[in-house]
């Protein structure tokens, strides 16, 4: 007995040094409040041809407040269209252990920003920020996400989240099914 509690010991404290370590963008400390932001990390990225669809997260607190920051950007050289949050959007992401987290969308009515480059490319950008449920990211520090799925204000997708990522944009290799498993620990201290 004695030896299976000193082999739990040893795990824990290996698994407490083996996280992986914070890289933030914004770490602010002042009478405010507090506010912590990770780098942006390529979640989702499809290219077919000269449409590309690319999605980034990052991991903020504010106060005491964790959330999830998640950025779209879209390139066609056809019209892009537009997929509006409202305040029944939802971010559900399924786990490989088969749970089920839902994020919820914590802005206005939003359907990003449609900019045509000096190429002549149509870009939309859009921004959104969902809050976690009650205790949902402790689930999320024990399992990967195999799914993401984004409930707009007219439509749903489902994205597809892989387990590893070379980025067409940065040729940069990303790890999107355990983002939440390595980076969640970076705002939750």
């Amino acid at each position: 007995m004695k030896r299976f509690a000193l082999v739990i010991a040893l795990l824990s404290i290996s698994f407490a040094y083996c996280q992986k370590p914070c890289d933030f963008s914004t770490n602010v400390k002042d009478s405010l409040g507090t506010y912590k932001s990770t780098r942006e990390y390529a979640f989702y990225e499809k290219v077919f041809g000269a449409t590309s669809s690319r999605i980034f997260f990052s991991l903020v607190k504010t106060d005491d407040l964790p959330a999830l920051n998640v950025t779209f950007i879209y390139k066609s050289n056809d019209f892009i269209k537009a997929n509006c949050f409202d305040s029944n959007s939802r971010m559900y992401l399924q786990l490989a252990n088969g749970k089920v987290v839902t994020l919820v969308y914590a802005g206005n009515d939003n359907c990003g920003t449609m900019v045509r480059d000096q190429a002549g490319i149509n870009n939309r950008i859009q921004t959104g920020v969902f809050l976690f449920m009650k205790d949902s990211y402790e689930e999320l520090k024990k399992s990967p996400v195999n799914l993401m799925r984004i409930r707009y204000g007219t439509e749903t997708l489902d994205y597809i989240v892989k387990s590893e990522l070379i980025s067409e944009a940065d040729g940069l290799t990303y790890h999107p099914e355990t983002y939440f498993v390595d980076a969640l620990h970076c705002i939750m201290n």
